[in-house]
């Protein structure tokens, strides 16, 4: 038996991770419940760190709040972290209040689960312009990002949104929808005020290929139907299905799912027109953006943008048709996909947002086995596919971290207090699940609160979210 063995055996196998999302709670549940632990071959210590006050971090800061699926998200998550087996260690940033050295030091394992916040880049010309803006900052926004500014520029009456997966369509629900109808949601206020006062008349959203090779679900398809004084807007010339589409119709029941509606939406549109509403959903497809440009009576800032018209090539994918379409947009925003940042003391896959990893099993420069050192979820895979996958993604890497688990360099010192000691001797106010319980207390009291209000209407809300994350803490640690 190896050193690290007769270490560990002895007491329980402490692990960190590192990014307190869904792909965070998934592996540390998972650990916990491994057959190794239940049948009693070890025990495992897990405390889960998180740069933010607040844990669940996508579904807190990543997703639109007038999602109906989040709140069975956020009560499964709970519920793993309301057990007591895994300690949550919030407003803790890696890289900066703790380096690699100092988890190597406490632990036995370190699972980076970080995810991926920042926005893919699209290098086309004024993509830098004033009214120019990346769909994942805009998220962070309307979410409440601690870290993010209180006030956004929505001045623009006609608004272009370029790509076709969830984030796209979730970032053009939020511009287009009437500020009112969001009040249910935990919408911070300064979002809500924003919004009310948006001057939006047209949201256009641009997807490269046709109809059949959406990203986007069902679900966020039709919730785009429920926006109240919203028309939906489609172009007969944009459907377009070539073999790859007529295949993909017939054998996949998503696929066939989302094109019966965009085409029942498409002759509805056709049909008797009713009352025009006063804002306007544009669905384009086929559309692929090749400049974003100002005016020279307005120099700098967003113009309109180009994009060149594509056909279907029979196998799905799109190919130029040489003819250009010009739409008078006064913003533009990109939601072609999410990027991973570089954490310190890590290899980084700049091309594709990620740590080098096999099956989670980090990678060192010379692209072997970091020992001790894994990851997971988006950090780990690239930001593709649902919350629900990065399940998978947890039972991979925990998987090899079982398999590992004799072999792992031992910590210099496992006291679960001594980690706490450390916090506290570098003055980093660090916030607990307790903590959290407090603050999603207070801001249930303020949802009950505003409801009561003589000016409510009648509306309840159930929450109203807490943005500073100055207040956060202080109401946390209070």
């Amino acid at each position: 038996m190896s050193n690290s063995a007769e270490t560990t055996s002895k007491r329980p196998l402490r692990v960190a991770i590192v990014g307190a999302g869904p792909a965070g709670v998934y592996a540390a549940d998972i650990l916990t419940k491994s057959n190794e632990v239940r049948d009693g071959d070890f025990e495992v210590s897990i405390d889960l760190f998180e740069a933010y006050p607040a844990p669940y971090g996508l579904i807190r800061y990543g997703v639109a709040p007038d999602h109906p699926r989040i709140k069975g998200i956020v009560n499964a998550l709970h519920k793993v972290l309301d057990r007591g087996d895994i300690r949550f260690l919030g407003n803790v940033t890696y890289g900066r209040d703790l380096t690699l050295h100092d988890f190597r030091a406490f632990y036995d394992a370190v699972i980076f689960s970080t995810g991926a916040i920042k926005d893919a880049e699209l290098a086309i010309p004024g993509i830098g312009l004033e009214g120019s803006f990346g769909g994942a900052d805009f998220v962070s926004w309307y979410d409440g990002h601690p870290d993010v500014g209180r006030d956004w520029p929505l001045e623009a009456k006609e608004i272009a949104v370029i790509g076709n997966g969830n984030v796209a369509l979730d970032v053009a629900r939020m511009l287009v929808k009437h500020a009112d109808e969001l009040l249910v949601t935990e919408i911070p206020d300064n979002v809500y005020q924003a919004l009310k006062n948006s001057p939006a008349t047209d949201v256009h959203v641009f997807g490269r290929r046709g109809p059949a090779q959406v990203k986007f679900t069902p679900l966020e398809l039709r919730e785009l139907s429920h926006a109240k004084d919203v028309d939906i807007v489609l172009y007969p010339e944009d459907f377009e299905f070539d073999e790859a589409s007529d295949e993909a119709i017939r054998t996949n029941n998503q696929i066939r799912t989302m094109v019966n509606t965009l085409t029942n939406w498409l002759v509805e549109e056709h049909a008797e027109a009713e009352e025009p509403s006063s804002r306007r959903l544009h669905l384009h497809f086929l559309h692929s953006p090749v400049e974003i440009y100002d005016d020279p009576a307005h120099p700098g800032k967003v113009a309109g943008i180009k994009f060149e018209r594509m056909q279907l090539d029979g196998t799905g994918n799109a190919k130029g048709t040489g003819e250009f379409l010009d739409y008078p947009v006064q913003a533009v925003y990109r939601a072609i996909g999410y990027h991973g940042s570089p954490l310190d003391e890590l290899e980084y896959d700049a091309k594709r947002g990620v740590i080098p990893n096999e099956g989670g099993r980090v990678l060192d420069a010379e692209g072997n086995p970091f020992p001790g050192i894994y990851a997971t979820g988006w950090i780990k895979r690239g930001p593709v596919g649902l919350i629900g996958h990065t399940k998978g993604d947890a039972l991979e890497t925990i998987g090899f971290l079982l398999e590992d688990r004799l072999t792992l360099p031992p910590a210099q010192n496992p006291d679960p207090r001594a980690i706490i000691d450390l916090l506290e001797e570098r003055g980093i106010e660090y916030t607990t699940w307790d903590g959290w319980i407090k603050l999603d207390a207070h801001e249930l009291a303020l949802g009950e609160e505003w409801s009561a209000a003589e000016d409510a209407n009648g509306i309840v809300r159930e929450r109203v979210k807490v943005v500073p994350r100055e207040d956060m803490i202080e109401i946390s640690r209070g």
